[in-house]
């Protein structure tokens, strides 16, 4: 007798209620960070294009460390290097606990959102690829429209005061995940030069060091921060860029407890930095990086000119095609099955709000285009290309939009009041 034929997984359904709860704390916080994100962003583009903006750039430019040790840096190389590290630190321990608790523990929970991150990475560099090619311009920038902004996503649904489902939002969190880990690599292995490999080795040693000290168990943020900081400096001297150090450093980081924990080092990190990384860290680096002179010339240098028309096509057309297509051939080709309370077109709509790619974003911008006479249009590509993003992923979340608040409200109905949803207290046999 045959087999039966195995029933399809679901994809986009009810999260298990330990998954939800930590996803909902981690995107509230990203959401009030986004919120101050876009504040900032639109700060500095004032401030850049009023008779203010020499005072502007000079404290960009300001320089100020300990030249002895190579940190002699500008104010805006600051927040690159050193802030945004704390970004990249909280990236890091997110990715670590997807894989270890979350979406990404298993293959087979992993295989779609990994697919739908890497073709909403590799469809948006083929766009910028094909037309640098095509109207004769640089390549250097193929890596600018990879990288979704989780944080200016959840601003923008903030403030058209949506509701999307948990699932919703924990896809969109999963695809950021992955892609900031590939923005990191991209930035590691195509963005280091001179590279100094006895600072490198000292690196290593200290996350060798810091691994150990996870591994036996040690306690006392006084051996952390200060082996931190040390592995960040060397990381940055040794020619590789400094933010590599805190992903590394947030995926040694343990995301599992002990018996005797109420959290392990990974959520007492997390939820120590990430208000601090979503609402300062990220801000202060897009007020000193978003500060770009818009003028009728400069925006006809973004339409005309290949490298930032490549930038606004990838994040627009490259990242909604790339995420879309991904998904639905992934779920086409496996057992998933699409939540019968969704339909594509909602992750159609997730997929060009994935394409505002701003932190990320700029930052390789910034590694690809050194000169800033060359940034300069890339920036502006990259602001306009997330806001055309911004606005047609808000026409087709807002069409959507009562069917999104109904789930919502289900998902979060607690006629008992007893702090557990519901939806999660029903026989578990029944499909929602």
């Amino acid at each position: 007798m045959a087999d039966a034929p195995r029933e399809r997984s679901p994809f986009l359904g009810l999260l298990p209620l330990p998954e939800r709860t930590a996803i909902a704390q981690a995107l509230r916080t990203e959401t009030v960070g986004g919120l101050v994100l876009l504040g900032a962003a639109v700060v500095a583009l004032v401030w850049a294009n009023t008779p203010w903006a020499d005072t502007y750039e000079r404290i960009r430019d300001f320089h100020f460390g300990i030249s002895a040790l190579g940190l002699d840096l500008s104010i805006g190389h600051w927040t690159a290097d050193g802030l945004l590290t704390l970004f990249f630190l909280v990236a890091g321990i997110e990715l670590k606990r997807e894989l270890v608790v979350g979406e990404l523990r298993t293959p087979a929970t992993a295989a779609l959102p990994v697919i739908a991150a890497l073709s909403g990475m590799i469809v948006p560099a083929a766009f910028y690829a094909a037309t640098a090619l095509a109207g004769g311009g640089s390549l250097d920038g193929w890596a600018v429209p990879m990288a979704t902004d989780i944080a200016f996503a959840l601003a923008v649904l903030a403030v058209l005061s949506t509701h999307l489902p948990a699932s919703l939002r924990a896809f969109l969190l999963t695809l950021a995940v992955v892609d900031d880990l590939g923005g990191i690599l991209v930035i590691a292995v195509f963005f280091t030069s001179n590279l100094n490999f006895a600072a490198l080795g000292g690196a290593f040693a200290g996350l060798v060091v810091f691994y150990l000290l996870q591994r036996f168990r040690v306690r006392g943020w006084w051996w952390y921060v200060p082996l931190g900081i040390a592995v960040w400096a060397l990381m940055y001297n040794g020619g590789v860029h400094a933010t590599v150090a805190g992903v590394a450093m947030g995926l040694i980081l343990r995301t599992t407890r002990d018996k005797d924990e109420d959290r392990s080092p990974g959520e007492r990190t997390s939820h120590l930095l990430h208000p601090v990384s979503a609402g300062v860290a990220v801000p202060l680096f897009a007020l000193f990086a978003a500060g770009v002179s818009v003028s009728a010339a400069s925006l006809s240098d973004v339409f005309t000119r290949p490298e930032p028309l490549g930038v606004v096509l990838g994040l627009v057309l490259g990242k909604t095609v790339g995420i879309f297509a991904g998904t639905y051939l992934a779920a086409r080709f496996t057992r998933a099955r699409l939540n019968p309370d969704l339909a594509w077109a909602d992750v159609f709509a997730l997929s060009a709000l994935a394409g505002i790619g701003f932190t990320v974003a700029l930052l390789i911008g910034e590694l690809a285009f050194p000169d800033p006479v060359a940034a300069g249009p890339v920036k502006a590509a990259v602001l306009i290309g997330s806001l055309i993003a911004a606005v047609m992923a808000a026409m087709l979340v807002k069409r959507r939009n009562g069917v999104y608040r109904r789930l919502y409200e289900e998902e979060n109905r607690d006629d008992d009041h007893d702090g557990i949803p519901d939806i999660y207290q029903v026989d578990a046999t029944t499909e929602r």
